[in-house]
């Protein structure tokens, strides 16, 4: 087993998710079996109770962790389904060592950072990794923070545990370019370095995150200063695209130094179909605009999955997919012309609803799905995004005007969506909603049977509210098409329109299911809808 731990310096945000995950797809495509972890240093169990605000998306594996939104570049990237325990919180580690304490495992000895702390950490990273050829694990935060500490420590306790010859330790670092001066500048990566090196971690390879080229004089200093050798000074220039990152750090020879650092053979990575998908991605053929209508749209991490299944979706349709970042609270007072001003400029040739939380901007939501069922704009909603559908349908088709939520409107007549009756009692918030792969089963000749081309879909969830059945027939009668229910046919997982040129939505979050080779169906029915709008345009 072979395990490469990634850290960061200087300052946040520089992108070590992305070259984990990129580091990933190349030794996958070298044929090695790779595992991604992701350490965060916050005392959280998990990251279901952060504010989109604070962290961006939460993001829901398979077994329905909620967890770090690197975890969903991971799986992107290199193509994988991971579980919760992929994500590694500072709360789960203590939580487990004062949990042996309690139960008396420690045999009174005194519970301490070092060993007991470390050894959790170290215990947990080898268990996820132990049916693979490598373990890529990133730390999160910046080195000199001190909430990541230990782990550092127990990172710097793992290569003599298990080898020198199996532990390889890459850090990001920023060459900040300093405008005025026309120059790159060394001495923050230095620094960062040397932060690194006095608490015993020394690295193997750094990366240089960096706007322009930082040549070989640039390389050699850094070599020089940080001891490293000069071939392991990695340049990380900014790229068009994200996807760009493994084919950049390719011809930077990451690849082959990771293979000969770990004593590993190094064969020709497979990155052909990679290729041809980014050139796509970089050189589309087409351009379309997607309209997405949210809450949390001063934060676009808060929807980054929506975002490159978008993406994705254009990549097999051979376009370029335009967002339209659209206010939901804007839309409660003129929505009808501020869309059609758009529509009629070229802006919006479809309209995603993605999910959210809390009352918020809700009936603008409810706007921009009249809109788009009015005007046959393609539109597609996705968990709350589905439940502002049903509102809508129910209060202009079925005439139950008042009809709404009870997350929104407690003591509304016609309670459409309402509590999972399994949340009724429920009173914590961590861990506790409908999450995870659930089942659900396509109804012959409908939109999503046809999209999917299979009988059932597994989706992943995260929610507390659903269409409540009690509703079920009154939207039905009057044109609603339950397209997917749960096994039991007592939950509405898929809604659609016959009469519409796509409009579909889904209880689920199919965002999490995209991957950068295979787009999801849901989105890329969206974007081959919108396309076929604007060529009619």
């Amino acid at each position: 087993m072979k395990y490469i731990f990634v850290t960061g310096g200087v300052v946040s945000s520089l992108g070590k998710g992305i070259t984990s995950s990129s580091i990933g797809r190349l030794l996958k495509a070298r044929g090695f079996k790779v595992n991604m972890i992701k350490i965060d240093p916050y005392l959280q169990i998990d990251a279901g109770t952060m504010s989109p605000y604070e962290h961006g998306e939460v993001y829901v594996t398979e077994d329905g962790g909620e967890t770090d939104l690197d975890l969903g570049n991971y799986e992107r990237f290199v193509d994988l389904d991971l579980l919760a325990d992929n994500n590694i919180t500072t709360g789960k580690v203590y939580w487990s060592v004062l949990s042996k304490e309690r139960r008396g495992d420690y045999l009174g000895k005194t519970v301490q950072v070092i060993p007991h702390i470390t050894n959790e950490i170290k215990e947990r990273i080898k268990t996820l990794g132990s049916d693979q050829d490598i373990t890529i694990i990133e730390i999160g935060g910046t080195v000199g923070d001190i909430e990541s500490l230990p782990f550092l420590e127990a990172i710097r306790q793992f290569k003599k545990d298990i080898g020198k010859e199996n532990v390889l330790y890459i850090h990001v670092s920023l060459l900040p370019f300093i405008r005025a001066a026309g120059e790159l500048k060394t001495k923050p990566t230095q620094h960062s370095v040397k932060e690194l090196r006095g608490i015993g971690l020394q690295p193997d390879i750094l990366v240089c995150r960096t706007e322009i080229p930082m040549g070989e004089k640039m390389r050699e200093k850094l070599a020089l200063f940080c001891d490293v050798e000069k071939e392991a000074v990695v340049e990380a220039r900014d790229a068009k695209t994200i996807y760009e990152v493994p084919l950049n750090l390719e011809k930077e020879g990451i690849g082959k130094l990771i293979t000969e650092k770990l004593n590993l053979k190094n064969v020709k990575p497979d990155l052909n179909e990679w290729r041809a998908i980014v050139d796509r991605i970089v050189n589309p053929m087409n351009e379309i605009t997607i309209g997405i209508v949210g809450k949390y749209i001063q934060l676009k991490d808060a929807y980054m999955s929506i975002t490159e299944a978008l993406i994705h979706a254009g990549a097999k349709n051979d376009a370029k997919v335009n967002i339209e970042w659209i206010n939901s609270e804007e839309l409660e007072k003129e929505p009808s012309k501020s869309l059609a001003v758009m529509v009629e400029d070229g802006k919006l040739d479809g309209i995603l609803i993605p999910g959210g939380f809390g009352d918020r901007g809700v009936d603008g939501k409810v706007n921009a799905v009249k809109f788009a069922r009015e005007n046959n704009i393609p539109f597609l909603g996705i968990c709350l995004g589905m439940q502002c559908a049903v509102i809508e349908y129910a209060r202009n088709v079925c005439g139950l005007e008042c009809a709404n939520s009870t997350e929104f409107d407690e003591k509304t007549p016609y309670p459409v969506i309402d509590y999972l009756p399994e949340q009724r009692e429920i009173t914590e918030m961590g861990g506790t909603m409908r999450l995870g792969a659930y089942e659900a089963h396509l109804t012959d000749g409908t939109l999503a049977k046809e999209l999917y081309g299979t009988d059932t879909a597994w989706e992943r969830h995260r929610h507390r509210y659903e269409v409540n059945p009690e509703f079920h027939e009154v939207l039905t009668n009057e044109g609603l098409i339950i397209s997917g229910t749960s096994p039991d046919g007592k939950l509405a997982e898929f809604i659609e329109l016959k009469d519409h040129p796509y409009f579909i939505a889904t209880q689920a979050h199919p965002e999490f299911k995209s991957r950068f080779s295979a787009s999801h169906p849901l989105f890329y029915g969206l974007v081959k809808a919108a396309m076929n709008r604007s060529y009619r345009k």
